[in-house]
């Protein structure tokens, strides 16, 4: 018996270590495109299209959870991410250098009962939020790396 408890009490340690991994492999805000190809790997979801819009490409991948769009300059750079799905990504991975930016500005945004959009501002980053249960939507960019001509309209 103390062999099979050893042997699950691995396969979980395996899966636990498993899931650490998938949740650190989200492309982050400001970061490199080359993130985006190790995101799908990682979640072990699909890439459902690569958009080429004027300035941006959207790459998106879909896990079973999330759908996620990552907007990336003709530089190379994620400037913007975007999300649905029945529940949202893992945002401190997802703003990478920006996270602790947001948390502090999510500190100072005052709670208002009753409303389901969320718009929080840092300094750097600005993050929202919106939708209801099993809808759950946003977008998260930051305004100095959108491309010239972009609109935050497209961010969606």
């Amino acid at each position: 018996m103390k062999v099979k408890v050893c042997v699950v009490s691995a396969g979980l340690g395996l899966m636990a270590a498993a899931l650490g991994v998938v949740q650190q492999a989200w492309a982050t805000l400001g970061g490199s495109a080359d993130s985006v190809a190790t995101d799908r790997k990682a979640l072990s979801a699909v890439q459902r299209a690569t958009t080429v819009k004027p300035g941006y490409t959207v790459q998106e991948i879909i896990s079973d959870a999330t759908h996620v769009r990552e907007y990336v300059s003709l530089e190379g750079i994620v400037f913007a991410i975007a999300w649905n799905g029945f529940m949202p990504p893992d945002l401190t991975k997802l703003l990478g250098s920006y996270a602790a930016e947001y948390q502090q500005a999510l500190q100072n945004t005052p709670r208002q009962t009753g409303v389901r959009h969320q718009h929080v501002q840092g300094k750097r980053v600005i993050v929202e939020k919106w939708g209801h249960m099993r809808n759950l939507q946003g977008r998260a960019y930051v305004p100095v790396l959108v491309p010239s001509g972009v609109s935050l309209d497209d961010i969606k």
